[in-house]
């Protein structure tokens, strides 16, 4: 048995067999969104947590299940990063649900007036992963500039 067996090995098993819901991979992909300037406050999780209840998708979730979501994927997000959550939600998006994702995300980014590199370069890694043409990206980000511009 190797070091590595005897030290992590039932981290890496518990890693392996995380899933997540429909719901869960959507919500991860907005949490994500929101921390990928390196910083995840508490009235970003509450945007993000208010953003997803207005949703057909949330709109069964009681407050305090949609909270402690947000709590798992928040622990999940400062275990395994940015790329491993995201990667893990990407695997579980249904791809209906993909453009909707991006636009979310899109939306709570620019809540705030600006954009800083991070979400930039997030932004343009998830139009990609999600596999979203480059103009209906275009699009979704000119709609969401338009709707926080006031």
């Amino acid at each position: 048995m190797s070091l590595f067996n005897k030290v992590s090995a039932s981290n890496v098993r518990r890693q392996q067999d995380l899933s997540l819901s429909p719901a869960e991979a959507f919500a991860a992909i907005t949490l994500i969104g929101i921390a990928s300037d390196g910083y995840l406050a508490h009235e970003e999780a509450v945007t993000v947590m208010s953003n997803l209840q207005r949703m057909h998708l949330f709109r069964s979730y009681p407050s305090e299940v949609l909270g402690r979501m947000l709590n798992r994927l928040g622990l999940l997000l400062q275990q395994m990063g940015v790329n491993g959550l995201l990667n893990l939600a990407l695997e579980y998006l249904p791809h209906d649900l993909s453009e909707t994702a991006f636009a979310v995300t899109t939306d709570i980014v620019l809540a705030d007036g600006t954009v800083t590199e991070q979400e930039e370069n997030l932004l343009n890694k998830l139009y990609r992963d999600l596999s979203i043409p480059e103009a209906t990206a275009i699009k979704i980000i000119d709609v969401m500039m338009i709707k926080n511009k006031g």
